[in-house]
C-alpha cells in the first residue's frame, strides 16, 4: 500500500471511529455471474425507456399535439429526477445493501411501464409522461449499482470487467430505445396506426421489466466504514481532489452524450424528413460502439490499471476510476455523486444544445460542444493517479 493510501485509510479509521480490520478468509462464489447477469436484464428495462419518445420526437409531437420542448423533458427527466432522489437511494444502497436498492429500482421501472400502457390516447401525453417520471426516478437505484456490486461480488482482477459488464446493460437499454421505438411507432397520418405503434412499444416494456437479487477482501474495511455516517462520507468525497476533477471530467463528457442523443432526431430529421429510422440506427451505432468499447476497456483495465489511459471508455471506468479514488468510500455514494453531476451537465447541455440549434445551425451547435469536449479532456489529464483500493489490496 503506498504511504498515502496509507495516511487516508487511517485518517478514515480515527475520523470514523473504527479499528484496523484483520486479515479474513473471503470466497469468490460462482453465482457472482448469475447476479451480474440479472442486474444487466433489470438495467437495460430501465435505460431502454429513457430515449424512446425523443428519438421519434416529430411522431409524438404530431400525435399528441405537444411541442419539442415537452418531448426532450421525457429525456430530460431522468435527470432531473435523478439530483433529488440519488442522496436517498445511495443512503439505502450503502445502508440496507444491493438487494434493497434493486428491489426499489426494479419495483418503480414496472410501475411506471404499467402506467404508459394507459397512455395511448391523444389525449394522454400526461399520463404517459407521469409514468416515464416514476421509470426515470428509479434509475437511481440502479445506476449506483455497478461499482457496488463488482466490488462484493468479484475479485481484485476481475472488479473492473464486472463493473464494465454491469454498465453495459445500462448502454444495452439505450441501444433498444434508439432500435425499437422508430421500427415499432410508424409517423403515419393515421393516429390509430400510431396508437397501435405506441401500444405495443408500452407492453413491451411492462412485460420485461422484473425486479431480484461478502465475500471480497475490499469488504473488509467498507464494511466498518459503513456504520459511519452517511454525511461524513459525503464531505470527505468533496474534499478529495481527484475525485472532484474526475466529477468534472465525467459530467462534461456523459453530459454531452446525453445531449446529442435527446437532440439527435431534431437533426436528422431537419436535414432528412421521415428519417426517424435512420437516426434510431445512428443512435444504436453510436451506443454499440460504446458497448464494445466499455467491455474491452474493462476488461484490460484489469490487467494494466491505466485508468486515464482509457478513460474514453467513460462510463464503466468512470465509476472504477471514482472508486480507486475514493477507496475506502462507499462506492454508491461515490458513484451516486457521479452520476448526479452527470444529470446537471446533461440538462445544461441539452437546453443549451437544443438553442444553438435553433439560433445558429446544427453544426455551429456540434462545433461548441467539441470544444466544451477539450476541455474535459484536459480535466481528465490532471486527475492524479492515485488508486487507492489496488494499494490497499
Amino acid at each position: 500500500m503506498s504511504r498515502a493510501s496509507v495516511d487516508y485509510v487511517k485518517a478514515v479509521e480515527l475520523e470514523c471511529d473504527i479499528q484496523p480490520t484483520e486479515t479474513v478468509e473471503t470466497k469468490i462464489y460462482r453465482r457472482r455471474w448469475f447476479m451480474l447477469a440479472i442486474f444487466v436484464i433489470y438495467s437495460a428495462s430501465n435505460a431502454m425507456q429513457w430515449i424512446q419518445y425523443s428519438i421519434i420526437t416529430d411522431i409524438v409531437m404530431k400525435y399528441y399535439k405537444v411541442d419539442a420542448f415537452l418531448v426532450d423533458m421525457t429525456s430530460m427527466i431522468y435527470m432531473i429526477t435523478y439530483i433529488p432522489f440519488i442522496f436517498p437511494a445511495s443512503y439505502i444502497l450503502d445502508k440496507y445493501g444491493l438487494r434493497y436498492a434493486a428491489l426499489a429500482g426494479g419495483l418503480g421501472t414496472a410501475l411506471g411501464s404499467w402506467v404508459k400502457v394507459f397512455s395511448v390516447e391523444q389525449d394522454q401525453f400526461l399520463i404517459a409522461f407521469i409514468g416515464h417520471t416514476i421509470v426515470a426516478s428509479s434509475q437511481c437505484f440502479i445506476l449506483s449499482v455497478p461499482a457496488r456490486l463488482a466490488a462484493v461480488w468479484f475479485g481484485p482482477d476481475q472488479v473492473s470487467s464486472a463493473c464494465s459488464i454491469g454498465v453495459f446493460g445500462n448502454q444495452l437499454g439505450i441501444a433498444i430505445g434508439f432500435l425499437f421505438p422508430p421500427m415499432l411507432v410508424k409517423d403515419s397520418p393515421d393516429p390509430s396506426i400510431v396508437k397501435d405503434g405506441l401500444k405495443i412499444m408500452n407492453y413491451m416494456n411492462a412485460s420485461i421489466t422484473t425486479p431480484p437479487l461478502s465475500p471480497s477482501p475490499v469488504q473488509a474495511v467498507q464494511n466498518e466504514l459503513e456504520k459511519s455516517d452517511f454525511f461524513q462520507s459525503l464531505k470527505r468525497l468533496g474534499l478529495n481532489f481527484g475525485y472532484v476533477m474526475l466529477l468534472l471530467s465525467y459530467g462534461i463528457n456523459v453530459g454531452i452524450f446525453y445531449a446529442i442523443s435527446t437532440v439527435l432526431s431534431r437533426i436528422v430529421t431537419s436535414h432528412f424528413p421521415g428519417a426517424q429510422e435512420d437516426a434510431g440506427r445512428m443512435g444504436l451505432a453510436i451506443v454499440c460502439a460504446g458497448m464494445l468499447g466499455s467491455v474491452m476497456c474493462g476488461v484490460i483495465l484489469d490487467k494494466t490499471r491505466r485508468f486515464k489511459f482509457f478513460m474514453t471508455g467513460y462510463l464503466p471506468v468512470g465509476f472504477e476510476f471514482a472508486a480507486e479514488l475514493t477507496y475506502p468510500e462507499p462506492e454508491g455514494t461515490s458513484a451516486g455523486l457521479l452520476n448526479a453531476l452527470v444529470q446537471v451537465f446533461g440538462i445544461i447541455f441539452i437546453i443549451v444544445y437544443g438553442y444553438l440549434i435553433d439560433v445558429t445551425t446544427d453544426f455551429w451547435a456540434s462545433l461548441a460542444l467539441c470544444g466544451i469536449l477539450a476541455v474535459g479532456a484536459v480535466i481528465t489529464a490532471i486527475i492524479p493517479n492515485n488508486l487507492r483500493r489496488q494499494n490497499a489490496k
